[in-house]
């Protein structure tokens, strides 16, 4: 729900403890899941201000220690972060009482009051080197590739996206009314999520992600209405293989529990290819441009059309 952190932080507390209950040890949550995500785009400075919390010290963060502790699994979750005068689109991991990671979006875009991280974030989870790259970052394939080699082995990829405004050919938004109907007529919804709009857009590029770098990969996504549009979810968790081996099929919350084995990272080809890479030919990749960097989705956003 929009701007109601209280109702999406209840929702966690309670999707967290039936995961942790089927065993477990790290429940990862989509991007901007506790105060909600494109609504922001249609809000002003001081209303984002209004919603925005510090971090650590914010009541959101408090929460979700509190969930953690209760559920005994490592919680990772989205929010808008205040820090000063400036904004973030941020992602943080609580495990008990440690806030243990904390990353601001490279490639902020869904309102001109949002600013851009400028870092990237690997940190020991349970053992594990983690990474964190949220939704558009994950477009671009060197924050994925240069993740993995500050030394993730899993990154957590939470998005809001899917069923989106495009150019690409069959991509586009979803009717709303198929989402409202969904219980009794199922068909005609399932065929547009896990189309061209929805998962078939996933599978262009995710799997490629994990496969490429050798990582294991968590994908979030909402699923169901979003600000008016229909997200399609498949959430899911891709091995180094670019394997799916856990994904939320059903048109609700939903969550799926996988398990992550460091014998796959032994043997992926994504390791391999790494080992051979040729830093001495890539100085085209860090040479300055001639144009600023600009970060614009497909579609034009509410502040844009605004002007």
């Amino acid at each position: 729900r929009n701007a109601d952190q209280a109702y999406n932080l209840g929702r966690m507390r309670e999707l967290a403890a039936e995961a942790a209950a089927q065993g477990a040890e790290v429940v990862s949550f989509h991007e901007c899941c506790i105060p909600a995500y494109t609504f922001v785009q249609k809000l002003s400075r001081e209303e984002i201000l209004a919603i925005a919390e510090p971090v650590p010290g914010g009541p959101s963060i408090a929460e979700l220690h509190s969930i953690s502790r209760d559920t005994g699994a490592a919680i990772l979750a989205g929010l808008l972060e205040r820090e000063g005068d400036r904004l973030y689109n941020t992602y943080v991991c609580v495990d008990g009482d440690r806030l243990v990671a904390k990353f601001r979006k490279l490639h902020a875009f869904i309102s001109p009051h949002i600013d851009s991280g400028s870092e990237y974030c690997v940190f020991e989870l349970r053992g594990w080197q983690c990474g964190i790259l949220i939704c558009y970052d994950n477009n671009l394939v060197e924050n994925v590739r240069a993740t993995t080699l500050l030394g993730a082995e899993l990154i957590f990829m939470p998005h809001v996206t899917g069923c989106l405004p495009s150019v690409m050919p069959g991509r586009g938004l979803v009717d709303p009314q198929l989402w409202e109907r969904r219980e009794d007529d199922p068909v005609p919804l399932r065929l547009e999520l896990n189309g061209p709009k929805g998962r078939g857009w996933l599978m262009r590029w995710l799997p490629a992600r994990a496969y490429d770098n050798g990582v294991y990969a968590v994908f979030t996504n909402p699923v169901g209405l979003d600000n008016g549009e229909v997200r399609n979810g498949n959430s899911m968790v891709l091995d180094p293989y670019g394997e799916i081996i856990g994904e939320c099929t059903r048109p609700q919350d939903d969550f799926v529990v996988a398990l992550c084995t460091r014998s796959k990272l032994e043997t992926a080809s994504g390791r391999r290819y790494i080992r051979a890479r040729r830093p001495d030919l890539y100085g085209v990749l860090v040479e300055p441009s001639t144009q600023p960097p600009v970060t614009a989705p497909g579609w034009e956003l509410a502040h844009q059309a605004a002007k």
